[in-house]
């Protein structure tokens, strides 16, 4: 069964979309994935981000292994119909897989990376591999 609403995004030539996570209530961009197609409906029909992981090749159920799913609030498309927004409730408060609750805590800071967000959970106390 297809879904006319996907027809409308303009895929990459992998099929690929970006999606960008903002958090629900302060609009703090989360992280950025990306999405397929059947990632993209199963995250509507399941009412939680569900991610393409381009390096294992497969879907990615945001929280499978860490708990910190995102639940879907609201879904956006921009002008350019290339970008998809969704706006989540973080679970747990932690986005990224570094523990922190958010992707972009690199701030550049005299033509430097400096991490300006810090760790809420070690990594290796969230995931068992």
């Amino acid at each position: 069964m297809t879904n006319n609403w996907l027809d409308d995004i303009k895929w990459d030539k992998d099929g690929l979309v970006p999606a960008i996570a903002q958090e629900t209530g302060t609009g703090k961009v989360l992280m950025m994935a990306w999405m397929n197609r059947e990632s993209l409906e199963l995250t509507v029909n399941e009412g939680r981000a569900i991610y393409w992981s381009r390096s294992r090749g497969k879907l990615w159920r945001k929280g499978e292994e860490s708990g910190h799913v995102q639940t879907l609030k609201d879904i956006r498309l921009d002008c350019d119909n290339d970008v998809v927004l969704l706006e989540v409730e973080q679970l747990g408060g932690i986005a990224c897989h570094t523990g922190r609750h958010n992707c972009f805590y690199k701030q550049l800071k005299n033509d430097e990376w400096v991490e300006v967000e810090h760790v809420i959970k070690n990594p290796d106390e969230i995931y068992s591999k």
